[in-house]
């Protein structure tokens, strides 16, 4: 018999879609909901204590809406902060966003890697584990940008950014003591893939930029490995649907478009 839940992804913004673009490679079938937290936007610059809060109360009442099969924080910050809150509180598993340190690490020539993401998550002590558990060996910097994660969202709503502002935001990494070895930046926060070519652009030649997307897309089909799909209409939702969401929501392929 054929399965209608869909798999529920929730971010602070649009950011997340870079984690939908290669579910949907892998399953084509599977109805999506996609969540952003447009009224609590941007998570990066608010204090952990409400992430921590606002996090799982939202996520309950989504599930409780949509009864997803499965629910991904498609947000580094929100999963860095608040995911094992998310589980324990939710009855369906949940998938979190990890920033790509490992197979950064297993690329890195240079053995200088960069971790490319909002302030609240560089600054998390699980980024400090993840860096002494697979790039023990490299030296990592961090930077923290709160303009990167605008600018992504400003292009998903047709507004180009500027090369000079995408420059600006790089050189807090790269002008780093030993940054100008950097030869793999992780973009640890799900908008800064949305902004690929702006940052290859940016970047010094021959740096490579490296996320968790295609991996968190396999993890959610080894999840659902052997599930029955009914593939029903996607649905985008916000929680505050103004003339910004109205514009993201416009190019985006979702067949339904509410508020939460």
């Amino acid at each position: 018999m054929s399965d209608a839940r869909p798999i529920l992804f929730f971010d602070s913004g649009v950011g997340g879609l870079s984690v939908v673009a290669p579910t949907r490679a892998l399953l084509p079938h599977a109805p999506i909901v996609y969540a952003a937290d447009s009224a609590g936007f941007p998570y990066g610059t608010r204090a952990e204590s409400e992430i921590a809060a606002r996090v799982p109360a939202l996520l309950g009442r989504l599930v409780e809406r949509y009864r997803p099969r499965l629910a991904v924080i498609a947000c580094n910050t929100a999963s860095t902060i608040a995911l094992p809150a998310v589980r324990a509180a939710l009855d369906v598993p949940v998938v979190g966003t990890v920033p790509a340190i490992k197979p950064a690490a297993l690329m890195s020539v240079s053995r200088v890697i960069g971790v490319l993401g909002t302030e609240a998550t560089v600054r998390q002590p699980y980024v400090d584990d993840l860096a002494a558990r697979f790039a023990g060996d490299c030296l990592v910097l961090r930077h923290g940008s709160a303009a990167l994660v605008e600018l992504a969202e400003a292009k998903l709503a047709r507004a180009a950014p500027a090369p000079a502002a995408v420059a600006q935001a790089l050189a807090g990494l790269f002008h780093q003591p030993g940054g100008d070895r950097i030869d793999v930046v992780v973009n640890a926060c799900t908008h800064f893939p949305l902004l690929g070519d702006e940052l290859a652009a940016a970047a010094p030649a021959g740096v490579r930029f490296v996320d968790g997307g295609p991996g968190i897309a396999r993890r959610i089909a080894s999840l659902t490995a052997g599930q029955d799909w009914a593939k029903g209409p996607d649905v985008l939702v916000f929680t505050r649907l103004g003339e910004h969401e109205r514009r993201v929501a416009a190019g985006l392929d979702f067949a339904r478009v509410e508020s939460l």
